[in-house]
């Protein structure tokens, strides 16, 4: 039958021993006296500069490079860089990446809203990663570029045109180009979950 201790413990050679009166105190394995479970933050504080420094890269040559198609290209208009196969264009997209989603600019500005939130709730949380932390800012970049252009404009500015003949990609941006790139880096993390786990402040 179990007996409740309320007195000092002590050890077979009488040292009394140390006793929290916390409730639901619990010995954590492998952890000396005053030692505290591990936290999130004992994985490492997110890569903040990385984040905001790519993010921010991406909206400035987003950014410019609309207003240079703008200025230079005529709506409708093309210029081929590489023949057929590479031409800049200047192509208003009033949905989506790669034009899905057609003519719901405003809902999209507002779930573009939305996103970003989620992107900066996502990285405060995920550790010290930097895979993650590029493909995030990546990701932020390119949701933000294109938002500028939703409220700016009311739609947003395509100019890479790629194919062959009539055989023709999404015409895309700097902002989906990111995007994308930041889709494939995040499904590596998923295919290979080591490289998005965090890691321990250096």
């Amino acid at each position: 039958m179990a007996r409740l201790v309320t007195g000092p413990i002590h050890d077979e050679g009488g040292t009394e021993l140390e006793q929290s009166n916390a409730p639901g105190a619990a010995a954590t394995p492998g952890l000396g006296p005053g030692s505290t479970a591990p936290t999130v933050a004992s994985a490492g504080r997110p890569a903040w500069a990385l984040f905001v420094g790519i993010a921010l890269g991406v909206v400035v040559v987003d950014q410019l490079s609309k207003a240079w198609v703008i200025a230079t290209i005529a709506p409708g208009s093309s210029i081929e860089l590489v023949g057929q196969l590479v031409r800049l264009i200047h192509s208003k997209n009033n949905g989506a990446l790669f034009g899905l989603f057609g003519s719901a600019a405003p809902i999209l500005a507002v779930a573009s809203i939305v996103v970003i939130s989620l992107i900066v709730w996502f990285h405060a949380r995920s550790g010290r990663n930097l895979i993650l932390s590029v493909a995030l800012g990546l990701l932020l970049g390119g949701a933000i570029g294109n938002l500028i252009d939703r409220v700016r404009l009311g739609y947003v500015v395509d100019w890479v045109d790629a194919g062959i003949g009539s055989i023709r990609f999404w015409t895309f941006n700097i902002g989906d180009a990111a995007i994308s790139v930041a889709l494939l880096l995040l499904l590596v993390t998923i295919l290979w979950p080591a490289l998005g786990k965090p890691s321990r402040d250096g």
